[in-house]
């Protein structure tokens, strides 16, 4: 099937085949034969033991404890550089997940969660030019060292501008300010929480919704690909995630055009930076740190049609940005093994998805909404990655111009709009379609 026909967010189609587990990732110079065991060596600090007993959202396999991969024939062996608590590699389309290591280990996922607050409160903002007055109310209660954009009490910024500093900033200044919006912490909070339920993101309870260390604040990194693979069928989510740069609203001064200031995404496989190189196809979506959970990133990307979705949560390895170099690694390693490795879960649908029916007969499994149709929580036509030329080097956005798919590079990214439904793969119709360190948001 060409790019032009593909289609990343569907569920995952195979039923789960029975896998030998090793205890961590295979290394590239201890080849695994098809059907071997994985095994590994300590390549980093000794990390903790995961839980026994883990959720088995998506397949029996992914809540065992340790590496899960399944390797076929002429498939290559897993990174050897692998050192984070958990980590998962999933096919973005099919739902299907490559390999994963302590998949629903609960862990505390810094700003990695701002995925799922942007997932739950984008479709409640529809008018990007929404303007909103800043009071000291929005901006009370942020915590200390946090990520910032550099909102300021008594300016007016849009929604447009408010989630470009969530993006790009993870700025928490921008996160409590939406928040007020939306009525509150509570409220918001609840409602992230829910939305996570619906979404079958178990591992995942809210505290503070913009990721700040809090006791009890949990996601793993099934739970995070699930969010970020939700959030990336909305089509302002994909635009932002995948902005390199943009201009930010500077203090209005009476009598004086108003000033503003370049703000760059922290997500430095997007951008490069810091010794990091852009990642061929990056589009997004999201990295955190905190003290306590560590470093954390979520990305998806394109290559010669398929698309991938990785989490990596926490590596303890001495590499400087660690967190980039292995979501980097496995990246490289699921384009080389697709089509190679017997899946070994599945990143499941939402609750809600209910069938509808296709042009070619049949049904699938996703929002209500006819052919042709935009779905509220779709986000509309698909569209394709671009190559922008920076300081840091080259970062691939994501342009839509006028609805419509824009090809601007070679880097395709395609979104479906709806949720095919659980069964064997098949064909499916294309809907038209130098700055501070990475989110430094260190908890005192």
């Amino acid at each position: 099937m060409s790019a032009s026909n593909r289609t990343a967010g569907a569920v995952a189609a195979a039923l789960l085949l029975p896998l030998t587990i090793g205890v961590g990732p295979a290394h590239a110079d201890e080849p695994v034969k098809p059907g071997g065991t994985a095994t590994a060596t300590a390549t980093a600090t000794p990390q903790p033991k995961p839980p026994a007993n883990m959720s088995s959202v998506g397949g029996t396999l992914l809540g065992l404890p340790g590496t899960q991969v399944k390797l076929g024939t002429g498939a290559p062996v897993l990174p050897k550089e692998l050192s984070a608590r958990s980590w998962i590699v999933a096919d973005a389309e099919s739902g299907a997940v490559l390999a994963s290591h302590n998949a629903h280990w609960r862990l505390a996922p810094a700003s990695t969660l701002k995925m799922l607050f942007a997932d739950t409160l984008l479709p409640k903002f529809p008018n990007r030019e929404q303007v909103h007055l800043v009071t000291g109310q929005d901006l009370a209660g942020i915590g200390e060292g946090s990520s910032l954009v550099g909102i300021k009490e008594k300016q007016s910024y849009t929604v447009r501008d408010l989630w470009l500093g969530v993006f790009l900033r993870s700025g928490n200044d921008a996160v409590h300010v939406l928040t007020q919006m939306n009525q509150g912490l509570g409220k918001t909070v609840a409602e992230m929480n829910a939305h996570a339920a619906e979404l079958q993101a178990l591992d995942t309870h809210v505290k503070s919704p913009d990721g700040y260390d809090a006791p009890g604040q949990v996601s793993s990194a099934y739970d995070l690909t699930l969010i970020a693979r939700n959030g990336m069928q909305k089509a302002d989510f994909r635009e932002y995630a995948a902005t390199p740069r943009a201009a930010f609203p500077g203090e209005a001064k009476p009598g004086k055009k108003r000033e503003t200031f370049e703000i760059q995404n922290t997500n430095r496989l997007l951008t490069g930076d810091f010794g990091i190189a852009p990642y061929q196809g990056i589009a997004g979506v999201k990295n955190g740190n905190t003290t306590h959970a560590g470093a954390t990133f979520t990305g998806v990307a394109e290559r010669n049609g398929r698309v991938l979705l990785v989490t990596v949560m926490n590596p303890s390895s001495k590499e400087q940005h660690a967190v980039y170099k292995e979501a980097a690694r496995l990246l490289d390693w699921g384009f080389a093994a697709s089509g190679k490795v017997t899946p070994v879960g599945e990143l499941v649908a939402p609750r809600n998805a209910v069938p509808v029916a296709r042009p070619s007969g049949g049904t699938e499994s996703g929002a209500a909404a006819a052919p042709g149709k935009e779905h509220p929580q779709s986000g509309g036509p698909a569209v394709a990655a671009t190559a922008e030329q920076g300081s840091g080097g080259v970062g691939i956005a994501l342009a839509i111009a006028g609805g419509v798919l824009v090809l601007l590079a070679a880097a395709v990214f395609l979104v479906n709009r709806r949720w095919p439904a659980t069964g064997r793969s098949r064909s499916r119709s294309l809907a038209p379609s130098r700055t501070a360190d990475p989110d430094p948001e260190v908890n005192p």
